[in-house]
């Protein structure tokens, strides 16, 4: 485990974490950030623990329900015990309630460390999610300061560029005035034909 990943246990210690795969909120963040190899895997993982979660738990009931109807069975046959189809009827009902209760006990034994390898797997993922949204966040903030320059080095060169125009303008304004004053309107209005000036831009 990572010195990173140490600090985000024992933060975590203490927490309830939502099952993150059937968690809708989770799905939505997942979209949104770029996905790796490692949390497909680990996604998996955790789906496959629930899904054996899952079916040992309906197994485990279907079973009780087979068992309980064989030993109902068993007490209604009681009375005819002594006959012997009823008897072997007893018996075969018998050794299929040691098979349910075989399997109950496998079932049982698998399920004992099950919400553990649900728990660790839980946060696994959560860490790896955390790992993914960080380094997200990360880039976009690098993208963001990147952006953030560019914006101020524009309204600097802007800045300048409108100083530079009003200057031009001014010149402009000054030249036409002079000119104006020394050949005359009529004069002027026939070299802004010919030149293709339009003296309102300036």
């Amino acid at each position: 485990m990572s010195r990173r990943e140490e600090v985000y246990v024992s933060a975590l210690s203490g927490k309830k974490i939502p099952i993150l795969t059937l968690d809708h909120k989770w799905h939505q963040l997942f979209n949104q950030v770029h996905t790796t190899t490692s949390i497909k895997k680990a996604e998996e993982e955790l789906n496959t623990l629930l899904k054996q979660q899952g079916k040992i738990n309906t197994e485990t009931k279907d079973i009780k329900k087979i068992k309980n109807r064989l030993m109902d069975e068993i007490v209604k046959m009681m009375e005819d015990a002594d006959n012997p189809e009823t008897a072997k009827k007893i018996e075969e009902n018998k050794r299929l309630i040691e098979e349910c209760n075989e399997k109950l006990d496998t079932y049982r034994d698998e399920s004992l460390d099950l919400p553990k390898r649900i728990n660790d797997a839980n946060k696994n993922l959560m860490l790896m999610t955390m790992e993914a949204c960080y380094e997200d966040i990360q880039e976009n903030h690098e993208q963001i300061q990147e952006i953030t320059e560019w914006i101020n080095n524009i309204r600097v060169e802007l800045k300048k560029n409108m100083v530079r125009k009003e200057e031009m303008q001014r010149r402009n304004q000054d030249l036409y005035a002079y000119m104006h004053d020394i050949f005359g309107a009529d004069v002027i209005e026939l070299f802004d034909m010919k030149f293709g000036v339009d003296n309102k831009d300036s």
